[in-house]
C-alpha cells in the first residue's frame, strides 16, 4: 500500500529505525551549535504527536495542548531507549491503522478542533503524521551530521 510506503520512508527518505540507528543517548540528547532542539527532543515531540493523532483516530478524545510547546515533552529525565520505544510504539500502531481500509475512510470522531483539520479522516491523519515525521526527521538527520554521526552505519544516502 503507497500510505505504507510514505509512513514508513521511501523514494527520498530513509525509514525511521534507519535515521536513528545507533545513536547513544549522549549523542541524541547533545544539541550542537545554536540548535533550539536535541534529537531525544524531537523524537519525544514526534512520539507525543503520533500519539495524539492515533489517539483521536481511536475514538479517545484527548484535547489538543493549549500551547506549541506543550508538543514539546521535557526529556531530561527520560531515557532516550524509552523515547524510541515510545515513538516505534505510535509508529507500529500507525503501520495497522494503514492496513486498515475501512478505518481509514472514517472521519475521526469526535472532529479535531483545529479548524482546518476538523474534517479529518484516520488516512488523512495518517498523511499529515507522515508528513510531520518527514520533516523532524530531516531535522534529525541535519543535527547527526553536525554531530558527526551520519551517515549511519549501515550507510545512507549522504546528498
Amino acid at each position: 500500500m503507497h500510505l505504507h510506503s510514505v509512513l514508513r520512508g521511501a523514494h527520498a527518505y530513509l525509514t525511521p529505525s534507519a535515521v536513528l540507528a545507533e545513536l547513544t543517548a549522549e549523542q541524541a540528547c547533545q544539541r550542537p551549535g545554536e540548535s533550539p532542539h536535541s534529537i531525544a527532543e524531537i523524537v519525544a515531540h514526534m512520539a507525543f504527536w503520533q500519539d495524539w493523532f492515533l489517539n483521536r483516530c481511536d475514538g479517545i478524545a484527548t484535547p489538543p495542548p493549549a500551547h506549541a510547546e506543550l508538543g514539546w515533552p521535557t526529556v531530561a529525565s527520560v531515557r532516550w531507549d524509552v523515547i524510541v520505544q515510545r515513538f516505534e510504539s505510535g509508529f507500529a500502531r500507525a503501520l495497522a491503522l494503514a492496513d486498515d481500509d475501512t478505518r481509514l475512510a472514517q472521519p475521526i470522531t469526535p472532529p479535531l478542533e483545529f479548524g482546518h483539520l476538523k474534517h479529518y479522516t484516520a488516512g488523512d491523519a495518517l498523511i499529515h503524521l507522515s508528513i510531520h515525521n518527514a520533516h523532524h526527521f530531516g531535522q534529525v538527520i541535519t543535527l547527526r551530521q553536525q554531530i558527526q554521526t551520519w551517515p549511519p552505519p549501515a550507510g545512507s544516502w549522504t546528498w
